[in-house]
C-alpha cells in the first residue's frame, strides 16, 4: 500500500440556499430546506414541479462574458467553486509546481441545459427532424464533450498534470475525489483540484424522472418535500450545485504550512450488476464498498463517528442503504449518527457526492452533525439514528460517506481528522 497520504486543504461550495461554503454550512446545520417551485422554466406540464435551485449569477461571481458564453452552467459553478477552494487552500499558483497539479471533476449529466436549449433552437421547438447547424452557438462542441469541464479548470489555473471528468451517475462526486486520491497516492500528482458539478434542472431531466416516478409530486409543500428515511416520503427532490476540494500529498501541504481540514483515508467503489435503476434490498454491494473503504483506511467499523448518507428519499434507496450499514458496520450501525443533507439541498445528481464530502470535511473541523430535515415519522424499516430535525454536536475522528447511482454504482469514502 502507498505511503503517500492525502489531505484536504481547501473547500469551495455552491449549493441551493447560498453561494459559498459558509452559507452552505449554515443552511445544512440549521436544517432549512432550500426547495421551491421551479423558476428556470414553466414546470406546470410536469408531475414534479419543485426543485432545489441555486441563485447563481456567473457575472456577479466574477466570470467574464467570454467565460459565460463559452461554458454551461455546471462548468460556471465549478469554476467559481474552484476559485473559492484555491483561495481557501492558500496555495500560491505562482510558486506551485503546476506540472504536479491536476484536475479530477465529476458530473452525471454535463451540459444538459446548453444541449437542450440548442436543440430547441436548431429544431424549431422539435418541429424539424433535420436541424440547421447555422442556428447553433459556436461553442456547442464544448457542451457536447463533458471533458471540457476539466480542461476549463486546467487552463484557468495552469494545471499540467492529469485532467479528466468522471461520470458515474450519482456517485460521480465521490468517484472524482477518489480518482484524485489515487493519483496522489500513486505519485502522479502532488495537488489535485477535484469535486463535481451538475446543473440538471431542465425540462428534459424533469420529464425523465417523471417518467419513472422517482421525483416527489409534493408540489404543494416544497420545503417539506425532501423526506429521507421518513414514512411519508414520496421521492427525491432534484437539485443543482457544485463543490470543489483541493487535495494534496500530506508532506507537500505541511511544507507550505497549509491548514488541513482532514485526511482522505479510504475509498472504494462497486457495481451491483443487477438493474439499471433497481437496488438489491440486502445492500450487499454498498456494504462491500463501505467495508473496502474502511479496510483501506485501516479502521474498524466502531471508529466511524458520523455517516453522511446517500439518503435520496426514495423508499428503495433508503431501505437498501439502511441494510448496507447494518451489513457493513454490524451493531455499530445502531450507535453512529447518520444524516442526509439532501433533505436540505436536494439531489444534484453527480455533484451531490462532492457536496456531501465537503460537508464531511466541515463536520470533522467543526464538531457538528447536520440533521436530516423533515424526518418526523421514521420508516420502521429505516431504524437507525438518522439525526432527525436538529443538528448535534459530535466530535467524530472519522466520517463515512456513501453513495448510490443509476447503473448500479455504489461508492464509499472515509475522511479522518487532520493528521
Amino acid at each position: 500500500m502507498s505511503s503517500r497520504r492525502v489531505v484536504v486543504t481547501g473547500l469551495g461550495v455552491i449549493a441551493p440556499g447560498g453561494v459559498g461554503r459558509e452559507e452552505f454550512w449554515n443552511r445544512i446545520v440549521d436544517g432549512k430546506p432550500a426547495v421551491r417551485r421551479i423558476t428556470a422554466f414553466d414546470p406546470s406540464p410536469f408531475r414534479s414541479q419543485i426543485a432545489a435551485e441555486v441563485d447563481f449569477d456567473p457575472a456577479a461571481a466574477g466570470l467574464t462574458p467570454r467565460e459565460i458564453r463559452r461554458t454551461d452552467r455546471f462548468v460556471q459553478m465549478a469554476l467559481v467553486c474552484a476559485d473559492e477552494a484555491l483561495a481557501d487552500s492558500g496555495l500560491d499558483l505562482e510558486t506551485a509546481d503546476r506540472d504536479r497539479m491536476g484536475v479530477s471533476l465529476g458530473s452525471a449529466v454535463g451540459a444538459t441545459i446548453t444541449l437542450e436549449d440548442e436543440y430547441v433552437v436548431a429544431s424549431d421547438h422539435g418541429r424539424d427532424w433535420e436541424v440547421d447547424h447555422r442556428h447553433l452557438r459556436p461553442f456547442l462542441y464544448q457542451a457536447l464533450v463533458p471533458s471540457s469541464a476539466a480542461s476549463e479548470l486546467a487552463v484557468r489555473y495552469g494545471a499540467h498534470g492529469p485532467a479528466a471528468v468522471v461520470s458515474t451517475g450519482c456517485t460521480s462526486g465521490i468517484d472524482a475525489i477518489g480518482r484524485a486520491f489515487q493519483l496522489i497516492q500513486d505519485g502522479e500528482a502532488d495537488i489535485m483540484i477535484t469535486g463535481a458539478a451538475d446543473a440538471p434542472i431542465s425540462p428534459i431531466t424533469v420529464a425523465c424522472f417523471d417518467a419513472i416516478r422517482a421525483t416527489t409530486p409534493s408540489n404543494d409543500d416544497p420545503e417539506g418535500a425532501s423526506r429521507p428515511f421518513d414514512a411519508d416520503r414520496k421521492g427525491f427532490v432534484l437539485g443543482e450545485g457544485a463543490a470543489v476540494l483541493v487535495v494534496e500529498e500530506l508532506e507537500h501541504a505541511r511544507r507550505r504550512g497549509a491548514t488541513i481540514y482532514c485526511e482522505v483515508s479510504g475509498y472504494a467503489a462497486r457495481a451491483n450488476g443487477f438493474h439499471m435503476t433497481g437496488l438489491r434490498p440486502d445492500g450487499h454491494e454498498l456494504a462491500e464498498a463501505i467495508s473496502a473503504a474502511l479496510g483501506q483506511a485501516r479502521l474498524d467499523p466502531e471508529a466511524i463517528g458520523y455517516i453522511s448518507a446517500h439518503g435520496s428519499g426514495t423508499k428503495q434507496n433508503d431501505r437498501h442503504e439502511t441494510a448496507a450499514y447494518k451489513r457493513a458496520l454490524g451493531e455499530h450501525a445502531r450507535r453512529v449518527p447518520i444524516s442526509s443533507i439532501k433533505s436540505v439541498v436536494g439531489h444534484s445528481l453527480g455533484a451531490i457526492g462532492s457536496i456531501e464530502m465537503a460537508a464531511c470535511a466541515l463536520v470533522l473541523k467543526r464538531g457538528v452533525v447536520p440533521p436530516t430535515a423533515n424526518l418526523a415519522t421514521p420508516d420502521p424499516e429505516c431504524d437507525l439514528d438518522y439525526t432527525p430535525l436538529v443538528a448535534r454536536e459530535v466530535r467524530a475522528g472519522h466520517v463515512l460517506s456513501a453513495g448510490s447511482g443509476f447503473g448500479g454504482f455504489q461508492s464509499a469514502m472515509v475522511f479522518s481528522g487532520a493528521a
